[in-house]
């Protein structure tokens, strides 16, 4: 895997990208409407403050996971990545760059949604707001990692949304957002033990209510990297040239 490489590849992913205009205004104004719209929706009451932080950590896990797995699908069917792997580039590099280009656009939509939620609609959390930031960020990763490793399994672009009720829904419904996880059917909870949005969740849930958030989230961020890793690791391992 060569670094230089990677970084060829990132820069033309992000330069494909920056010319979507409805892709970046996805990315960048979506998620600060729904977390918008959310405080809105509960203004004058303490219900936004406590759902605030997790949901700012399943936005961006969410819109990066359908932006990350169509256009890497897209890369597919049109021969773009066919193309690609005709040089002397490895799949490490091609998914390294794909991962690297991504990763840059999840890391800036999660400042933006967290700066939003944070110091115009005066989120208030008990822990430090930058880590709030730095977890928004790896979730971002995460939906990256998942999107990935999933659009090797889709044909066309509405199987890789398809992946969205299959693979995110659940993990929304474990996660312990709705519900705290030690209080579920013990076989719901062992699922959701595995799960990396549940980590996520977890780590969104100490900051907001724990002025102490930092010492108690080193094993939450340690598995969310570990995901991100491993994903990205079957990402290359599943990479094809084409889609079928």
């Amino acid at each position: 895997m060569s670094p230089r490489l990677t970084l060829l590849t990132a820069g033309r992913v992000l330069r494909q990208v920056s010319h979507d205009h409805r892709t970046l205004g996805m990315l960048l104004v979506v998620p600060c409407v729904l977390i918008g719209l959310l405080a809105w929706i509960y203004s004058g009451t303490a219900v936004f403050d406590r759902l605030g932080a997790p949901l700012l950590g399943l936005f961006p896990f969410l819109v990066m996971f359908l932006v990350t797995s169509i256009v890497t699908l897209r890369e597919r069917s049109t021969g773009t990545l066919e193309r690609l792997l005709t040089l002397p580039v490895g799949k490490g590099d091609v998914i390294g760059g794909y991962a690297v280009a991504f990763g840059a656009l999840g890391a800036i939509q999660a400042l933006v949604a967290s700066a939003f939620a944070l110091y115009v609609l005066d989120l208030d959390v008990a822990g430090p707001p930058w880590l709030l930031i730095v977890i928004a960020v790896l979730d971002a990763l995460l939906g990256t990692a998942l999107g990935l490793f999933l659009s090797a399994f889709a044909a066309t672009e509405f199987q890789a949304v398809q992946f969205l009720p299959a693979f995110v829904l659940p993990q929304f419904l474990l996660c312990g957002l709705l519900m705290p996880r030690e209080g579920m059917p013990r076989v719901l909870e062992l699922i959701s033990n595995v799960l990396p949005l549940s980590y996520a969740v977890d780590a969104m849930r100490t900051i907001s209510t724990s002025a102490d958030a930092a010492s108690q989230v080193g094993t939450d961020i340690a598995l969310i990297v570990a995901f991100v890793l491993v994903l990205v690791a079957l990402g290359a391992a599943t990479l094809r040239r084409r889609t079928p």
